[in-house]
């Protein structure tokens, strides 16, 4: 409790300082995608993704922050079965594999920085706060990014995000007793982005180059260093009498990490396309935000 009346009382001091009006704001919509594509990794099919956040903005929305949660809700979802065993073979029926997700947001904006805080939750029996080797359980990560638009009127921005707490380990051997041990892996991706805005077509095309600092989740606690996130975006918006935007959008994403002719594309379902196995990845969605 002390941290968030820390959190709250710097958020206060930095809108005083601003000595402008506070508002409040939200940011609410939803899209739906052909793909759930996250980081380079693949995550599930057609999926709806409803996003609400309220917050304030200040000065000249120079400063914002933001708390609520976002969504995911996938074509395979509904039946709420994970990983039930397959009876036609040793590992789990892949048509049940994916669960519905919901993470819980926030982020303090100041002049293109950016404090942020998620929390992953699975539902299907995940615990809400999962230990370090919890199976598939929630996981909680921070970011720190910056936006230099506020500087050079580019769109060029970074942001780092690492978990900190929940299901995120790789097992080593004691040397003492011989028993494998839980390490935390302080699974990291950090990620170097450019949009460009065509504002005469409200046409954005957006590169995104994400890299992961060492052994992680994005890896399978494999490897080291890697670059699992090549992405490009293209997103064609409307706005629909100040009432709302609609987003027509493509991505298109290549995970470098142990690519090769087998596993640029892998066809099978479920558990086959998971994570970094398939290195191409692609998805197409529509989005309404209001």
């Amino acid at each position: 409790m002390k941290k968030v009346l820390v959190l709250a009382a710097a958020i206060v001091a930095v809108v005083m300082s601003a000595k402008a009006e506070v508002e409040f704001a939200y940011d609410a919509g939803a899209e739906v995608v052909s793909s759930y594509i996250w980081r380079g990794q693949y995550n599930g099919g057609l999926s709806l993704q409803p996003e609400a956040l309220v917050g304030f903005n200040a000065a000249d929305e120079k400063v914002q922050f933001r708390i609520g949660a976002w969504g995911s809700i996938g074509a395979s979802d509904w039946k709420f079965r994970k990983g039930l065993p397959n009876p036609d073979a040793n590992d789990m029926n892949p048509n049940t594999y994916f669960v519905p997700e919901v993470d819980l947001e926030a982020s303090l904006q100041l002049w293109g920085l950016t404090l942020g805080a998620t929390h992953y939750y699975y539902f299907g029996g995940t615990p809400f706060f999962s230990g370090l080797e919890d199976d598939g359980g929630s996981q909680t990560e921070v970011q720190i990014g910056y936006n230099f638009g506020e500087l050079t009127k580019a769109g060029l921005y970074f942001n780092w995000y690492s978990m900190v707490a929940g299901n995120d380990c790789y097992y080593v051997t004691d040397a003492n007793t011989g028993d494998e041990v839980a390490r935390r892996a302080w699974s990291s991706y950090f990620e170097i982005g450019y949009d460009y805005t065509f504002e005469s077509i409200d046409l954005t095309i957006g590169a995104v180059v994400g890299m992961t600092p060492w052994k992680s989740l994005y890896t399978d606690y494999e490897g080291g260093f890697a670059v699992n996130n090549i992405a490009l975006r293209i997103g064609k918006t409307w706005n629909v009498n100040d009432v709302c935007d609609i987003e027509l959008f493509g991505l298109g994403s290549v995970n470098t990490y142990g690519i090769n002719k087998d596993n640029c594309f892998v066809s099978e379902a479920g558990d086959y396309k998971l994570g970094g196995v398939q290195k191409l990845n692609g998805t197409i969605g529509l989005g309404f935000w209001f």
